[in-house]
């Protein structure tokens, strides 16, 4: 099978099969894959949205941090009656609402451990409340691992979690609870998650229902490069069945203050490869975002020449993913200027990725302003999207 052949076909638009993906992601010349994936990002952006790379502004509030589930790569969750757990008052979690939207949000991402206490009463409470007081914030919260959590603590099937999810004001599902849907490492790295399959299931009938969603990636827990790609045709599968999945979100493990010992992070080439990858691969999926909270400024920047139309989010807050030992932070400022330098357009977007300010005049950008956050208790600068966007 000839490289630059399965490159020309996939640069030029055509499909290609899981097994010329794994060929291009261990053997491609690494410019040449880059070049190819930007190729497919100008035709599926031509016009005036060639050149924009996107950005958003949301917050991530972690409502709880008792979970059952004992996630293997987890740092955050602390297991049901543990001294440090801990639930937020809705009151809280409104507060947290109003703050963001002072900052400029337009949307919450209400994502949070599988507490046993915590049933679908709880959850429509919440987003009611949120509907009710902020009506101008998009709910793009929850995943597939919270309706499986949700139907076993309250009896029910997952068509009817999701309906009354989205009857009481959920506009979508965030990608999270992904994590790799092959079955031999996701059950060495979460033995207590649902399954791969199931969490596609539970996707698919959201799709089914009207709530669309994004499709994430953890990549670098001790994976092959064959089980990456599986992870990827999986997805591409459901996609063609449901066009539910708005973008795909690929991250990287961080392996601080977790029980995965001996793993290894994906490298930063085998993560622009990835990007680069997925780019050519989902040929049925519209956007590609690129994480530096995981991998760094560089490496984010980067991900914008290798496929990707989108740096995830200026968040105003983030506890998960930092427990693990993510460090990087920014704010708005930092990030128009991170996609100026790649050549690119700045633009703020809403939850359906539509352009809400175009940044065409550098003279007119923002300027850097801080906040004092809750991520992770400290008092820090805007920080970016984790991993599920």
């Amino acid at each position: 099978m000839a490289i630059r052949t399965v490159l020309d076909r996939a640069a030029d638009g055509g499909r290609i099969t899981a097994d010329e993906a794994l060929l291009l992601y261990t053997e491609a010349p690494l410019h040449a894959l880059g070049q190819a994936a930007d190729a497919v990002r100008r035709r599926r952006f031509a016009g005036d949205s060639v050149d924009i790379a996107t950005y958003i502004i949301d917050r991530n509030i972690n409502y709880t941090n008792v979970c059952v589930t004992a996630c293997k790569f987890c740092a955050f969750y602390r297991a049901p009656n543990h001294s440090e757990g801990w639930t937020h008052s809705l009151e809280e979690i409104l507060r947290r609402c109003g703050e963001a939207v002072d900052l400029g949000a337009t949307q919450i991402m209400l994502q949070g451990g599988h507490s046993p206490e915590l049933g679908i009463e709880w959850y429509e409470r919440a987003f009611a409340a949120i509907k009710s007081g902020y009506p101008q914030l998009t709910l793009h919260s929850l995943g597939a691992s919270e309706v499986v959590h949700i139907g076993r603590t309250s009896d029910l099937d997952h068509a009817t979690v999701i309906s009354r999810l989205k009857a009481a004001g959920l506009d979508s599902f965030a990608g999270a609870g992904a994590e790799i849907l092959v079955d031999r490492p996701r059950t060495a790295i979460a033995p207590l998650k649902e399954p791969g399959h199931v969490w596609l299931d539970v996707m698919e009938t959201a799709h089914g229902l009207g709530l669309e969603s994004t499709a994430t990636f953890m990549m670098g827990t001790g994976e092959t490069n064959a089980e990456r790609i599986e992870h990827l045709r999986m997805i591409r599968d459901v996609q063609d069945r449901t066009g539910g999945f708005r973008s795909f979100i690929p991250w990287t493990y961080q392996p601080e203050n977790n029980h995965l010992k001996g793993r290894t992070q994906a490298t930063s080439l085998e993560y622009l490869r990835m990007v680069a990858v997925a780019r050519l691969f989902f040929d049925n999926v519209n956007h590609l975002q690129g994480s530096w909270l995981t991998t760094g400024k560089d490496i984010g920047q980067l991900t914008l020449h290798f496929g990707a139309d989108d740096l995830g989010s200026v968040m105003l807050e983030e506890n998960v993913v930092s427990s693990a030992g993510a460090r990087h932070r920014s704010n708005r400022a930092e990030l128009i200027e991170l996609i100026r330098g790649a050549g690119r357009v700045p633009a703020q977007r809403d939850t359906l990725y539509r352009h809400l300010v175009v940044h065409r005049d550098p003279a007119q950008d923002p300027v850097d302003h801080r906040v004092h956050s809750h991520f992770s208790s400290t008092a820090l600068t805007l920080t970016p999207a984790a991993a599920a966007s």
